[in-house]
């Protein structure tokens, strides 16, 4: 896959956040390793591997998003914008960023409370090793959203300049 270039602050931002988050997946692969081994060879199994293998991975769940974001991957339906003039595209896109943007905000307002209750009272997983799972996951469900819509946004602002007609083919997606 050849990456979408580099345009702004806000993609080189999205880049170096995915790039991190690349780095959680070798994270997660290394313990889980580690807990076979000590579990099978060792008859020592861990209490920690599975809450932090689920709290990384919530993280690059979540990061996963800005990422695609960047990279113009979300599902669109190409059929009718493909068959539409430039101006139209262009009002297409300036729909779904502004959707785009209202859902940040709906969820935002709707989750802020909660994520800054969570993330006052320290609030934790409730295992045996008991992480800061949802002290920490519902924040930065809140920061990721925003960031997905500034992302959404700095697209718009990029692609709109472009006068030429946007297209796509089946061998794209492949």
């Amino acid at each position: 896959m050849v990456e979408h270039e580099i345009t702004s602050w806000v993609d080189r931002l999205s880049v170096f956040l995915s790039r991190i988050t690349m780095l959680l997946i070798a994270v997660i692969v290394t313990i889980v390793f580690y807990e076979v081994v000590m579990r099978y060879a060792f008859e020592k199994p861990t209490l920690w591997v599975n809450e932090l293998s689920l709290w990384l991975g919530g993280m690059i769940y979540l990061l996963a998003g800005l990422y695609v974001m960047q990279q113009r991957g979300h599902i669109r339906i190409f059929i009718v914008y493909d068959l539409v003039p430039r101006d139209v595209q262009r009002a297409f896109d300036l729909i779904s960023t502004t959707l785009i943007c209202l859902f940040a905000a709906a969820i935002v307002w709707g989750g802020f409370t909660e994520a800054w209750q969570k993330l006052l009272r320290w609030e934790t997983f409730g295992t045996a090793w008991d992480p800061p799972i949802p002290a920490t996951i519902k924040p930065l469900l809140l920061v990721t959203v925003v960031l997905v819509a500034i992302q959404a946004v700095a697209n718009l602002v990029v692609d709109w300049k472009r006068e030429e007609k946007e297209t796509h083919a089946v061998v794209d997606d492949i």
